[in-house]
């Protein structure tokens, strides 16, 4: 009897045993993954090693590679990857607790790998086996550890990591545009700093919510704390747009700029210090007194352009002798012999097949008094948007027509470049044109002044017409190929009838163009290339900028450092001014990240930034007729984006400008209206009043320039 009771409690020991130890064995335990001892032994396994799956215990594949998993991580705490976890999955945002958002790419977010440190600490004590109660015991301790500290860590290192966050979501900046509230200057800096400092004490609440929600009232607490310590712990502008993007009505609302008394006061305070900062009888004195213009080549499809372009430099030694005779030579063997001058310009292959420029050509050339950057445009209609770009770059037009027989009549007639490009050309701001006769060589021309004056007198009506006025306009008679009448003067042998200036002599003396030298720096840029590093390139339209000098990048606000800058020439120098097409090579911004109508700005004035502005507009051209809802593809500065009509606010009469008391139900041909138009993504623009590159616009339809406009308003 008293064995038969021996022997029951011996067996009930035995199964409690053994079902300690199946529980023990079915609780995951990532700390005792060396001591786990499946039943059979190890005979069964293949040689456990890392990153290699096997089935563990009843075929639960996903909970393999306890601890030497450092790639996949399906685990409870060392997420260090891909983060298919709870606690530690700091970077793909797949987890419970430490989500947060945006910090991913690779960045660990500084510190957090503490978590990681424990386990692996106590993975080397328990290395030598642990009883269930020990285990249960360091478990316990383990979780008040974590949950007692986690959000005081949380929030420290949050701005103590020493990782700039604005880096971090550079990429994020690009696809969804920023909060254009911080794009308009605000009109102290006392004022801005008070304004934003309860939206930072919220945006701390908000991610310290996110990072630990059972610990709100501590999150409360740390945002609490001195001022200090909130501007350390609250991440960077960029990082709040990322975190929690503003409804599209409170960007609309933010984008208005502030009130005209605090603008201009803080306008002429920025004005008075640029002054300072600069004299302008120090620039004429850098650069010998040399005023810097850029030019335009304009016009029909085979007009001569490139073939001009290529001859100016040539004969003003910008293109020495040896390279145009090897041009001429690969000419000839081409079958192109009467095409070299223009292989000058042209330096794509398939521009030299065939006889046309696809992209803007950029060439350099200097005179005794003035530094020149040439802009040859595509005369074919399939590349005028490449021409938009290039003509809102350039100070003078130069429009090129063919007065060989036919050429000039399929260039001016409906369906050529001709009367486009110099529409065109006065909506980009080129108020001053020169219209080049070219080919007057020609056998079917041969220097006759009817045929001179056959071309100059239709097209003097049209640019009267579009809003030329006549002095700024004058004509010319030349030959690109030849050479006649660009650099000297017209041979009186051959044109007995002009005594004119050539072309370089009249760009010579033209009077000086107005720059705006002290205004605030703004460069929209018109093209972007990698070269140990991101390069940026355009037209200064306003101030000057030195190396070092930090700027911002609109829309997005990216903070930039200016590290080199180029000039026309591809020389290094240590200042560019407002006029000069530059190359900057700059800090803060991946190549990629960089869009058409990015501008760079400076800090303490930057551009506005909006999605729907009011505008003057005069329609040119159009099929049918023009209502709310219409839509089409607006060029404004640098910037190609969609554009709608909003609302048809008022017409205006010819002649008087006078506003209609009711708005037009629609618009059509030959009229001028008052509309609000809108984008789909913040642009950076200014109204025409202020400035006017970056107020004035063209609209294109099916491959037709149909209206242009300049903005009154931002709203």
């Amino acid at each position: 009897m008293a064995n038969a009771s021996l022997n029951g409690d011996q067996s009930k020991q035995q199964q409690q045993q053994q079902q300690q130890q199946q529980q023990q064995q079915n609780y995951y335990n990532p700390n005792a993954a060396q001591s786990f001892v499946p039943q059979g032994g190890y005979q069964q396994f293949q040689q456990f090693q890392p990153q290699q799956q096997q089935q563990q215990y009843g075929g639960y594949n996903q909970y393999n590679q306890y601890q030497g998993g450092y790639q996949q991580n399906y685990n409870n705490r060392g997420g260090y990857q891909q983060g298919y976890n709870n606690r530690g999955g700091y970077q793909q945002n797949y987890n419970n607790r430490g989500g947060y958002q945006g910090y991913n790419q690779n960045q660990q977010y500084g510190g957090y790998q503490q978590y990681n440190s424990q386990p692996q600490q106590q993975q080397q004590q328990q290395s030598q086996g642990m009883s269930l109660a020990d285990f249960q015991k360091q478990k316990t301790e383990q979780q008040a550890s974590l949950n007692k500290p986690a959000v005081k860590k949380t929030l420290k290192l949050a701005g103590s990591s020493g990782i700039k966050l604005a880096n971090a979501t550079k990429k994020v900046d690009t696809t969804s545009k920023p909060q254009s509230k911080e794009s308009s200057p605000a009109p102290a800096p006392a004022a801005s700093a008070s304004a934003s400092a309860p939206q930072e004490e919220k945006k701390e609440e908000k991610e310290a919510a996110a990072a630990t929600p059972a610990a709100a009232p501590e999150t409360k607490k740390e945002t609490s704390a001195p001022a200090e310590t909130k501007k350390e712990a609250t991440p960077t502008p960029a990082a709040k747009n990322e975190s929690t993007p503003i409804p599209a009505a409170a960007a609309k609302k933010e984008s208005t700029p502030v009130s005209n008394s605090a603008s201009v006061a803080t306008a002429d305070a920025l004005v008075k210090e640029q002054e300072d900062e600069i004299d302008e009888e120090v620039v004429k004195d850098m650069f010998g007194g040399k005023d810097h213009v850029s030019i335009i080549f304009m016009g029909h499809v085979d007009a001569g352009k490139s073939t001009m372009g290529g001859n100016i430099l040539y004969l003003t030694g910008s293109v020495d002798k040896r390279t145009v005779e090897k041009y001429e030579r690969e000419a000839k063997d081409a079958g192109r012999q009467g095409w070299y001058l223009s292989w000058v310009m042209d330096t794509n292959k398939e521009e030299r097949n065939d006889g046309k420029t696809i992209e803007v050509g950029k060439a350099y050339f200097e005179t005794d008094k003035r530094r020149y950057t040439i802009l040859d445009a595509p005369g074919h209609k399939m590349y005028v948007s490449e021409m938009i770009g290039g003509a809102s770059q350039a100070d003078v037009g130069i429009l090129v027509i063919s007065a060989r027989k036919g050429e000039y009549e399929t260039g001016f007639e409906k369906g050529g470049q001709t009367r486009e490009h110099a529409l065109l050309a006065k909506t980009q701001g080129v108020n001053k044109i020169i219209v080049v006769v070219n080919k007057m060589d020609d056998s079917t021309v041969g220097w006759s002044k009817e045929r001179y004056q056959e071309c100059t007198t239709k097209l003097g009506a049209f640019l009267k017409g579009i809003g030329y006025a006549k002095d700024d306009i004058i004509y010319m008679p030349v030959s690109g190929y030849t050479g006649a009448g660009l650099k000297d003067r017209v041979d009186p042998k051959d044109c007995p009838w002009y005594d004119g200036p050539s072309l370089l002599e009249y760009l010579d003396n033209m009077d000086t163009m107005n720059r705006k030298i002290n205004g605030p720096f703004m460069m929209p840029v018109s093209g972007k290339m990698k070269d140990l590093g991101t390069i940026v390139e355009g037209k200064i339209e306003s101030g000057h900028v030195k190396k070092g000098t930090n700027l911002i990048m609109m829309p997005n606000k990216t903070p930039i450092e200016v590290l080199t800058i180029f000039n026309e020439t591809e020389q290094e120098c240590d200042t560019a001014f407002s006029g000069e097409q530059v190359r900057l090579k700059i800090k803060g911004i991946e190549e990629e990240d960089l869009q058409p109508g990015y501008v760079l700005t400076s800090p303490k004035n930057p551009v506005k930034t909006v999605t729907r502005f009011e505008a003057q507009i005069a329609i040119v051209e159009l099929k049918s007729i023009l209502s709310n809802g219409f839509s089409c593809v607006m060029h404004l500065h640098t910037a190609i984006e969609e554009v709608k009509f909003i609302e048809l606010k008022h017409k205006l009469e010819k002649g008087t400008n006078r506003k209609s008391k009711k708005p037009p139900a629609f618009a059509k041909k030959g009229m001028k209206i008052i509309a609000i138009l809108e984008v789909g993504e913040l642009v950076c623009a200014e109204t025409y009043k202020d400035y006017p590159q970056l107020g004035r616009f063209t609209l294109r339809d099916q491959g037709t320039t149909i209206a242009i406009g300049k903005i009154t308003k931002l709203l």
